[in-house]
C-alpha cells in the first residue's frame, strides 16, 4: 500500500477545460481536410482526457487505444516500455492523433510514436495534457501540449498514484506525509 499523502491543487478542472477547447482548435488546423482521425490514447493515464478532447473535435474521429506500461505501480519509471494492448483499427494511411497524459522521461511516448509511425499512416501528431521538460531522458517532444509543468508527481483528471485518485476533477500535486 501506498504511503500516506495528501493532494494540493495544481491545475483547476475550468483550466482544463479551457485548454482542452484551444488544443482542439489546433488540432483542427493540423488535420484539416481529414476523412477521420484515428485518435489514439495511451492507457490508462489519458482515458479521461482522451473524452474531452474528442467531444471537443469538429472532425470525424474514431478512437482506438495501446496499452504502454513503463511504471507498474511505482512513481519512477523503469525506463523499459513494453506495448501491453495493440491498436484494434489498421492506420495504413490514415490521420492519427497519439493522446498522452504525461511526458516525464520521453520513454513511453518516443517509444509508442515509433511503434505508430511504423505503421505508415498519413499524418502523425502527438499530444500530451502534461510535460514535464526538466525530466526529459530522450529527445522527443510531444507537437501539441496542453500545460509544461515542474517536477512534481501529480495525480488526477486520468492520472493516477498506484491505481488511485484517478478520478480527481483536476490534477493535483502529491505531497507525501
Amino acid at each position: 500500500m501506498s504511503q500516506p499523502y495528501v493532494i494540493d491543487q495544481m491545475i483547476s478542472a475550468k483550466s482544463i477545460a479551457a485548454r482542452i477547447e484551444a488544443l482542439a482548435h489546433e488540432i483542427r488546423e493540423a488535420f484539416e481536410g481529414t476523412d477521420q482521425l484515428v485518435v489514439v490514447g495511451l492507457l490508462r493515464g489519458s482515458f479521461i482526457f482522451i473524452a474531452d478532447l474528442v467531444r471537443e473535435l469538429d472532425l470525424p474521429v474514431e478512437v482506438d487505444f495501446i496499452e504502454a506500461s513503463s511504471y507498474g505501480d511505482g512513481m519512477e519509471s523503469s525506463r523499459e516500455v513494453r506495448i501491453l494492448k495493440d491498436m484494434r483499427g489498421a492506420i495504413e494511411g490514415r490521420d492519427v492523433l497519439i493522446v498522452e497524459d504525461i511526458v516525464d522521461t520521453g520513454h513511453t511516448l518516443a517509444r509508442v510514436h515509433d511503434f505508430v509511425a511504423a505503421r505508415n499512416p498519413g499524418r502523425l501528431k502527438t499530444i500530451a495534457l502534461l510535460d514535464k521538460p526538466a525530466r526529459r531522458e530522450v529527445d522527443f517532444r510531444a507537437d501539441l501540449i496542453g500545460f509544461e509543468i515542474p517536477d512534481e508527481f501529480v495525480v488526477g483528471y486520468g492520472i493516477d498514484y498506484a491505481q488511485r485518485d484517478r478520478n480527481l476533477p483536476f490534477i493535483g500535486k502529491v505531497r507525501f506525509t
